[in-house]
């Protein structure tokens, strides 16, 4: 598996591809804010833990520009309310 999180500004997606599937994290970004709304894991990756590589990679690079979530994924809030050191990017 890789470790390679990009993202794909065109389809407003953080991607994982991993063995020839992709996982995806969909968001927007208004005035400073990313608004998390859905991910997506295939059937085919499900508990390797590509669900958690995926959002831990697009909250690392939201940290670095700067930017405060939303979590509207329930995916994406739970796996913050888990590693609470991410917590801090929370939009109050």
């Amino acid at each position: 598996m890789t470790d390679t999180v990009l993202n794909n500004t065109d389809k407003n997606r953080y991607e994982l591809s991993v063995d020839g599937h992709l996982a995806a994290t969909y968001y927007r970004i208004a005035d400073g804010v990313i608004t998390f709304i859905h991910t997506e894991v295939p059937d085919a990756l499900a508990g390797r833990g590509v669900g958690g590589k995926l959002v831990k990679g697009a909250l690392d690079q939201v940290r670095a520009a700067g930017l405060k979530v939303v979590p509207q994924c329930p995916f994406v809030r739970a796996y913050i309310e888990k590693h609470p050191d991410y917590a801090d990017l929370l939009k109050q």
